[in-house]
C-alpha cells in the first residue's frame, strides 16, 4: 500500500516502555503509518493531520482518556479511538463507548492479538466507507445534469439554472411539459445532485398504477388489511427514506387520493393501510405533468389545496419543437451512443437528414427523437444517415388529414384538438398560436365535452 493510503494510527501512552510496545505492535501491519506520543496535550499540539485511528492511556497525567476521547470527537470527528486502561471497570468502559469511543481494553497480557483484531476491523470499516464515498462521486459525476440533459438552447439554459436552484434546498419541485420532454431526467438530475443524493431515488408513475391499488402503492399496508393483502408492504413514501419520491404523471392521481397526498405533505407522515400507526416521512418529493395542472383546478379535477401546496419551484421543460438546433445536438449524441453501444461505426447526418429533422415537429419529443435516430442508425447502408433513413410517422405532413369527408366547422374542431394536446390544454397557449379567441376555444370544448 502506498504511503498516502496507508491507515494513520496514533499511540497516546506516558509510560515510555508501554509506549514503544504497542507503536512496535502496531507497525508489524505493513499497512499502518504509526505515531507515538507521550501526553494528550502533545497529540492534540502535533498538528492538523486527522489519523485514522487513535489508542489512549485512559490515566493519561495530563488529560483523562474521557478528555481526549472528548477533544478527539471534536477536532477529528471521522477517527476511531481505542481507549486502553490499568484498571477493568465496566461503568466507565460504557460511559466511554456511549461518548463515542470504539472499543475500550485493560492492559493485559492478551492485548497485542485484540490490539491488531480490533484494528482489521475499524480498517475495514473504513475501506468500505471509502468505496461508498467514490461510489456517491460517481453517481454525482454520472448525473451532472450540464452532461446528462443535454441542449445549448436559451429555454434549456433556462431550465439549467432552475435545475441549479433546486438541488441547494428542499423545497417540492414540479416539473412540467409534454410526454417525452425528460421530466424525469431533471427529477434525477435534482435528486442525484442534492443533500437528498445519499437516499434513494424512487419514481412512480401515478398514471400506470390501478386506481385501487395507489393508495398501497404510496403509503403501504399491514398484512390482512384488505383480501389478497397476505403480507406487510412498504409503501414508496417509506421506500424514499432519506431520498427522493418522484411522482410522475401527478395529474392523474385520484380526487379521494389527493386529500390523503395534501394531508401528509402538510404532516409530514404517513399511515399504512390497516394500521393506526402514524410513521414519520423524510423524503423529499418531487412531480411532473403534462397537464396543465392550474387549468385542471379550474375544471374540478385537481385539489385547489393541493396544488398550491406543490406548487413549490415549478420547472417547465419546453417541447423539442421550440429548442432549435439541440434537435441535432440531441441527434447526434443519440447516434454516438447507440452506435457504440452496438458496436458499430459512428454515424453522422446528412444534409437532407438534418433539413428533414429541422422541419419535424417532434410530438413525441426528446423520446421520439431518439427512437427515430437509433432505428435509423440500424436502416442507414453506410456512416452516413440519410433523410431516407429517418422513418417519420405517415402523419407527419399532414397525410391523410385532407381525406375526410368534414364540414369546414368539424375540421376547426379537429384542429384545436390536436393543439389542445399538443399543448397539454393549455387554453391560452392555443388561443396564442390559433389566432383565436379563448372563448372559442371554451365554448367548443363545453359543447363537445372532451375537446
Amino acid at each position: 500500500m502506498d504511503q498516502e493510503n496507508k491507515i494513520k494510527i496514533s499511540v497516546i501512552e506516558d509510560d515510555q516502555w508501554y509506549r514503544e510496545y504497542l507503536g512496535y505492535t502496531l507497525s508489524l501491519d505493513p499497512d499502518c503509518e504509526v505515531h507515538v506520543y507521550g501526553s494528550g496535550k502533545e497529540f492534540l499540539d502535533a498538528g492538523k493531520n486527522p489519523p485514522d485511528i487513535i489508542t489512549v492511556d485512559y490515566g493519561l497525567p495530563d488529560m483523562n482518556g474521557a478528555e481526549v476521547l472528548a477533544a478527539v470527537r471534536k477536532k477529528f470527528p471521522e477517527c476511531e479511538v481505542i481507549v486502553i486502561s490499568e484498571q477493568d471497570k465496566v461503568d466507565t468502559a460504557l460511559q466511554l463507548l456511549k461518548a463515542g469511543a470504539y472499543d475500550y481494553f485493560v492492559k493485559s497480557n492478551d492485548i497485542r492479538e485484540r490490539l491488531l483484531n480490533c484494528v482489521n476491523h475499524i480498517k475495514k470499516g473504513s475501506s468500505l466507507k471509502k468505496q461508498i464515498s467514490k461510489l456517491e462521486l460517481e453517481v454525482k459525476g454520472k448525473y451532472d445534469f450540464r452532461k446528462h440533459l443535454i441542449g445549448t438552447s436559451s429555454v434549456m439554459q433556462k431550465v439549467f439554472d432552475l435545475i441549479g436552484k433546486a438541488v441547494g434546498n428542499n423545497l417540492t419541485v414540479t416539473i412540467t411539459g409534454e410526454t417525452g420532454t425528460g421530466k424525469e431526467e431533471v427529477a434525477k438530475a435534482i435528486h442525484y445532485n442534492s443533500g437528498f443524493s445519499k437516499g434513494p431515488f424512487v419514481p412512480i408513475n401515478i398514471a400506470a398504477i390501478p386506481k385501487e391499488l395507489a393508495e398501497s402503492e404510496l403509503f403501504g399496508h399491514e398484512k390482512g388489511a384488505f383480501t389478497g393483502a397476505s403480507s406487510q408492504r412498504i409503501g414508496k413514501f417509506e421506500e424514499a427514506a432519506d431520498g427522493t419520491l418522484f411522482l410522475d404523471e401527478i395529474g392523474d392521481l385520484d380526487p379521494a387520493l389527493q386529500v390523503k397526498l395534501l394531508r401528509v405533505l402538510q404532516e409530514k407522515t404517513i399511515q399504512r393501510i390497516g394500521s393506526n400507526s402514524l410513521i414519520k416521512i423524510r423524503s423529499r418529493v418531487i412531480v411532473a405533468t403534462h397537464k396543465d395542472l392550474l387549468q385542471e383546478v379550474r375544471s374540478g379535477r385537481f385539489r385547489e389545496d393541493l396544488y398550491y401546496r406543490i406548487f413549490g419551484l415549478t420547472i417547465q421543460l419546453p417541447p423539442l419543437r421550440e429548442r432549435g438546433h439541440d434537435v441535432l445536438i440531441l441527434a447526434n449524441h443519440f447516434a454516438a451512443v447507440f452506435c457504440k453501444e452496438n458496436n458499430m461505426k459512428t454515424k453522422s447526418l446528412s444534409d437532407s437528414a438534418i433539413e428533414k429533422l429541422l422541419h419535424y415537429r417532434f410530438p413525441g419529443n426528446v423520446r421520439e427523437l431518439k427512437s427515430l435516430i437509433e432505428l435509423a442508425c440500424v436502416l442507414t447502408s453506410g456512416n452516413v444517415i440519410e433523410a431516407d433513413d429517418i422513418q417519420l410517422p405517415a402523419s407527419a405532413n399532414g397525410a391523410g388529414f385532407f381525406t375526410e369527408n368534414m364540414t369546414l366547422d368539424e375540421y376547426n374542431r379537429k384542429i384545436i384538438r390536436h393543439y389542445l394536446e399538443m399543448y397539454s390544454d393549455n387554453v391560452m397557449t392555443v388561443a396564442q398560436k390559433l389566432g383565436i379567441g379563448k372563448s372559442t376555444i371554451y365554448r367548443m370544448m363545453k359543447d363537445e365535452k372532451g375537446i
